[in-house]
């Protein structure tokens, strides 16, 4: 099958008026002009790699999508399938995880964690993408490392990372900021809010947290899964955690801990609607910034994948499309040690995104494979081809 007349994307330059072969769901060739008959035309639009999403959390959405409106996991899962097709996601790593005291409440239980993740697995085959799983390990959670350790024997995980939501460090380095938070979010007085901030900074001091985060670091590290940490606020907690074996810092909090990341050779993640907004919701790094600075490698869709497009054109303003393309695409794949797919080069997965630019970045096209797994009509197979 021939994809012709697109402005494609490679690693290193943009092609337009380009055209890829692509047999057996690889890409088989690439010309740097227009093929005459039997082709997919793309009009000049962009022909992107699919986008690899290393860190999403919208599972819990779909299946909660209000607080206590429990609809079936499997249901949810199909759901989200489609939606990430449709913006242009073609592996996505579905960000679960373990905290009993989050304020997410059942969603993020054991049970119901362990269940979406034996649902993903479950239905992988079904799936209009490649769906995998990412478990965030809160460290404080000491009842999670039992569950998390089975789902990790069982080969049910495919990457790692360390969380720590401990007040007055990391994404909440505020302590009275988070008190107020958690007051507005779960409807209870400032008093009873600060005596909850009070419990969780005083869980941190049990010694056998250490005990188990080395255990699920080895454990993770001996199925050769990519590690992350999370939330890094500083040169010596990147330290720390490289010490560790950690190769990817997911959303650094400060400019220091993102230039101590990339100093040691770290990959860094930061969110997409960040990127797209040009600030941190939380107040913490723009991810505008970092790109700017060069320190931004990845970007993840992290609540919202819409933001991966037009996240990408503002990376692009910093840097170029191919850098910027790169970091949803290539980088994120390497980051997770997956080689055969990020980049339209020869004998790489045709997972590819058609994308046409304008006031607003539309999606055309997903392809997965080199089947179409969305499609706004815009795009037609030629008749043979449709046969």
């Amino acid at each position: 099958m021939w994809l012709s007349n697109f402005t494609i994307v490679l690693p290193d330059e943009v092609v337009k008026n380009g055209s890829i072969r692509i047999e057996e769901g690889v890409v088989a060739e690439i010309r740097p002009e227009a093929v005459a008959g039997g082709a997919i035309d793309g009009g000049g639009r962009l022909l992107m790699p699919g986008f690899v999403d290393l860190h999403g959390d919208m599972i819990e959405r779909e299946i909660a999508p209000r607080p206590n409106a429990m609809m079936p996991i499997d249901f949810g899962i199909h759901e989200l399938d489609k939606k990430l097709a449709a913006h242009g996601v073609t592996t996505a790593f579905a960000a679960v995880s373990f905290a009993t005291e989050s304020v997410y409440g059942h969603v993020r239980s054991l049970e119901t964690t362990a269940a979406i993740i034996e649902g993903i697995t479950g239905l992988r085959e079904d799936l209009l993408i490649d769906h995998r799983v990412h478990a965030r390990y809160e460290i404080t959670n000491l009842g999670a490392a039992p569950a998390l350790e089975k789902l990790l024997d069982a080969g049910h995980i495919d990457m790692v990372s360390l969380t720590d939501h401990t007040p007055g460090q990391g994404q909440y380095n505020n302590i009275q900021s988070y008190i107020l938070s958690i007051a507005e979010r779960r409807a209870v007085s400032e008093e009873m809010a600060a005596e909850m901030v009070a419990k969780r900074i005083a869980m941190r001091d049990n010694p056998e947290i250490d005990v188990k985060l080395k255990h699920i670091v080895d454990l993770s590290l001996r199925h050769k899964l990519s590690l992350a940490s999370h939330d890094d606020d500083s040169a010596e907690k990147v330290a720390e955690m490289h010490d560790l074996g950690v190769t990817i810092s997911e959303f650094p909090v400060t400019l220091s801990a993102a230039e101590e990341a990339r100093r040691r050779g770290l990959w860094t993640l930061m969110g997409a609607p960040n990127a797209l907004r040009g600030q941190s919701m939380s107040g913490n790094l723009s991810a505008l910034d970092a790109a700017s600075a060069g320190l931004l490698t990845v970007i993840a869709a992290d609540y919202h994948p819409a933001a991966f497009v037009p996240g990408i054109f503002k990376i692009a303003g910093q840097t170029d499309l191919p850098t910027a393309v790169a970091m949803a695409t290539r980088n994120a794949a390497r980051s997770a040690g997956l080689m055969d797919r990020g980049e339209i080069a020869i004998g790489q997965r045709a997972d590819l995104v058609v994308v046409e630019a304008g006031d607003v970045h539309r999606i055309r096209a997903t392809f997965r494979g080199g089947r179409f797994v969305y499609s706004d009509g815009t795009l037609h197979q030629p008749r043979a081809l449709a046969a």
